[in-house]
């Protein structure tokens, strides 16, 4: 009896974990952007004064990293996912994703990246809706942010690694949204 459990405890070891699950979000461990294989840095529960769970977001990096500056110079492409744990309208999530960018970066850089905003922000607009379940993927390919709605991309491509470290910042910057998801997505 003991050696099977041995053989049991052995085999439950040896089997790879294939994904992580946050609040009930179950994310892979990898991901493809523009063919390259991408791994999972960390994950975390963005919420709304602590008890609104608003969307599990996972970020996929060429390589782990814990340090936030590290992450925003690492070359290459990049994910963050969004997996929306309740329906948010287009509008609002614009203006959350916008509050949470503008205390990140200057006024010069906004300004710089205005036009770029708003191409983004239009591609959202046109869902009308983040609904529940839905995944909103923020790709850097290595050349341009893409946004993909539940798998699919939507939108032209968007120019500029400066926008997409931007949008990072959202998350990783000095001035988070929310602590504890930065460390989360640091592996923390």
């Amino acid at each position: 009896m003991a050696s099977r459990l041995c053989v049991a405890l052995a085999l439950l070891a040896a089997l790879r974990v294939d994904a992580a699950e946050v609040s009930g979000v179950r994310l892979d461990d990898k991901a493809t952007v523009e063919s390259r294989e991408l791994v999972l840095n960390g994950a975390g529960l963005r919420t709304r004064f602590r008890i609104i769970s608003v969307y599990v977001l996972g970020l996929y990096l060429p390589e782990k990293k814990n340090d936030a500056a590290a992450v925003l110079q690492l070359p290459g492409p990049k994910r963050a996912l969004i997996h929306m744990m309740r329906d948010v309208s287009a509008e609002q999530f614009t203006e959350a994703m916008l509050d949470g960018l503008r205390p990140n970066v200057s006024e010069a850089e906004y300004k710089a990246l205005e036009p770029r905003l708003k191409q983004l922000m239009d591609v959202i607009a046109e869902a009308k809706e983040a609904k529940k379940g839905m995944t909103i993927a923020i790709d850097w390919t290595g050349s341009a942010t893409q946004l993909a709605f539940n798998g699919a991309p939507v939108g032209k491509p968007i120019p500029g690694e400066d926008l997409y470290r931007a949008l990072l910042r959202i998350w990783l910057g000095d001035n988070p949204v929310q602590d504890d998801l930065k460390k989360a997505l640091l592996g923390g």
